[in-house]
């Protein structure tokens, strides 16, 4: 079995999937932003570094990505492939962050990646508004966030919500995190438990 958490920056993808981790005694994929040579550089200054950091994230999508196919047990995946291309690489290319030339270049090998792949058995789609987004990331202090920009969020809500609607690759689940706080109230997080049985054995 294989779950994907998808969401914007500061959505909690990382939270819900070290809970789920816990509840359902599966292996949890984190996102490791930590170690990304490119983050800082690109926080800094997005038109210089944008497409070298989407073909890092492409590049470390794709190893996670084949490393849960070769699992032998139930794996959780904080963050998706779909969206470094869908989301990211696209709203940047829409800002003119990226050039064409790079961004057609990056999505011809995002398309041969997707053709070799299977999709997740679930998305779980954390949805959350730009004000719950800023609040979280202001909670967890990670110093290369700090200048993100609040249109660039917005721009990344906008692209996330065509995303999901039209995404048709197998299950999913939309979470409102403006309301339903599973980092805080456990009846929260078994209300979005219950979501997941439901959607992955039909139990409801």
């Amino acid at each position: 079995m294989h779950i994907a958490v998808a969401g914007n920056i500061g959505a909690g993808k990382t939270t819900l999937t070290g809970l789920l981790s816990r509840h359902y005694g599966w292996e949890a994929k984190f996102e490791d932003v930590d170690e990304n040579p490119y983050l800082a550089d690109f926080y800094n200054d997005m038109e210089r570094w944008a497409f070298n950091l989407q073909i890092y994230f492409l590049n470390k999508r794709l190893a996670g990505i084949v490393a849960i196919k070769n699992a032998k047990h139930h794996v959780i995946q904080d963050r998706t492939i779909y969206e470094d291309a869908c989301i990211f690489a696209k709203n940047l290319h829409t800002m003119g962050l990226m050039s064409t030339r790079d961004y057609t270049n990056y999505r011809s090998l995002f398309d041969l990646m997707m053709s070799l792949v299977a999709p997740p058995d679930l998305i779980i789609y954390l949805r959350a508004s730009v004000p719950t987004l800023v609040n979280q990331i202001q909670k967890r202090g990670r110093e290369y966030e700090v200048g993100i920009r609040l249109d660039y969020l917005s721009k990344l809500n906008d692209f996330y919500t065509s995303w999901i609607n039209d995404y048709d690759g197998g299950k999913k689940l939309i979470i409102d995190v403006d309301t339903v706080k599973f980092s805080e109230r456990s009846e929260d997080l078994s209300f979005v438990i219950d979501k997941i049985d439901a959607e992955l054995h039909g139990l409801f």
